[in-house]
């Protein structure tokens, strides 16, 4: 079988997907991403086989418009998603030149991907959704559908079945989707030699994300802030950042520690987590049984920090709040209060209930539309 996977270009959007790809491709089936021009790169890090389908996006750049709405408003999500669909209007010939002449059998999208579904129903063939994050994507897809409609193209079908892998108790916009277990991915990190050896004190992880800067979100003096603040606690810091990144901030206190790391290893040898709420970092946490205290910066991020508080899980500090003096003392409540690791603790057990992507990419076979694999195939198309 083929199965061809769609993903706006964004980090945060392509990681959960990347996993179902590659136990699709594991499981003997062919895979393909298809992306624009410029997050060809990151897909081809994951290991996968990529196409572009079209010019660079620069969606991130897009979302950081200086006259943008409120970050977590209604209106945040509705310009979100109309940069959104002017991403997949753009890509929307080449995802259309990838579906005729590579012919899938199956199309699986990520949540805010329009192109891979609308070229998919042109050419008859089943498509799925995978629908990271707890958001309602009721303004993100009005905002897309309008800047596909100003390009001429239709509104994008329905999805033949919705995955999601969120616990069913944390998702209630969406409590239908059907339960995919998440494996941590965020891109290529190494394993420092010091994270295999025994610890001696409590640990606390810092990380924003990739995203968090461009946007205008917390800044480096804001991070270094409560980096310094959470050193007085007696605890192990570490700062998963680029290093180059970091270096703009300052001299942070002695034994803390920054780098990329892998978070999907390095959680579960930490007490607490202090993160921005992306939908990725979040579900890492959860999936490795650590309390978190969210600081969300933007639109989905104030959806998954809601339902981590409301989980019992961990903390939430909003934007005005998050300050050095407060994000240590949520951050000594977290360390010292059992409720938030126990309740993190449940959850991860409940994640660990849901099926595998593997098990996931075995059920796709059976969601293929009769024949959509017998369409022509030939050569993938030629994009500068």
């Amino acid at each position: 079988m083929r199965l061809l996977f769609t993903t706006a270009p964004l980090h945060g959007h392509f990681y959960p997907l990347a996993q179902v790809a590659w136990a699709a491709r594991a499981g003997g089936h062919e895979v393909l991403v298809a992306v624009p021009d410029d997050f060809v790169a990151t897909a081809l890090a994951a290991g996968l086989p990529v196409a572009s389908c079209g010019p660079a996006a620069d969606l991130a750049g897009r979302l950081a418009a200086p006259d943008a709405p409120p970050h977590g408003s209604a209106e945040r999500r509705y310009a979100t998603g109309r940069a959104l669909g002017r991403a997949a209007a753009a890509s929307l010939p080449g995802m259309t030149d990838v579906v005729t002449h590579w012919a899938p059998d199956l199309v699986v999208s990520e949540r805010t991907e329009f192109a891979g579904p609308l070229a998919a129903a042109a050419a008859g063939i089943a498509h799925v959704e995978y629908r990271w994050g707890v958001a309602p994507l009721v303004e993100y897809r009005a905002g897309a559908v309008a800047e596909l409609a100003r390009a001429g193209a239709g509104e994008p079908p329905n999805p033949v079945e919705v995955f999601s892998p969120w616990p069913a108790s944390l998702r209630p916009a969406h409590p239908a989707a059907r339960s995919i277990r998440d494996v941590a991915y965020n891109g290529a990190a190494f394993l420092p030699q010091w994270l295999l050896r025994p610890r001696t004190r409590p640990r606390v992880c810092v990380t924003l994300g990739t995203l968090v800067p461009r946007l205008g979100g917390a800044t480096g003096p804001d991070v270094a802030g409560w980096v310094r603040g959470l050193a007085v606690l007696d605890v192990e810091v570490l700062v998963a950042a680029d290093e180059g990144t970091a270096a703009a901030w300052g001299p942070l206190p002695d034994g803390v520690r920054v780098g990329r790391l892998p978070l999907g290893q390095v959680l579960p040898e930490c007490d607490v987590l202090v993160n921005h709420g992306g939908q990725g970092t979040v579900l890492a946490a959860l999936g490795a049984g650590c309390p978190q205290l969210c600081l969300p910066q933007f639109d989905d991020q104030f959806d998954n920090a809601r339902a981590v508080t409301r989980a019992g899980a961990g903390l939430t500090l909003q934007p005005g709040e998050a300050t050095p003096e407060a994000v240590t003392e949520l951050g000594r409540r977290l360390l010292h209060d059992s409720r938030h690791g126990r309740d993190a603790r449940r959850i991860a057990a409940e994640i660990a209930t849901h099926p595998s992507p593997v098990e996931v990419s075995d059920e796709l076979v059976k969601l293929a539309a009769p024949g959509g694999g017998a369409m022509r195939s030939g050569p993938l198309p030629k994009r500068g």
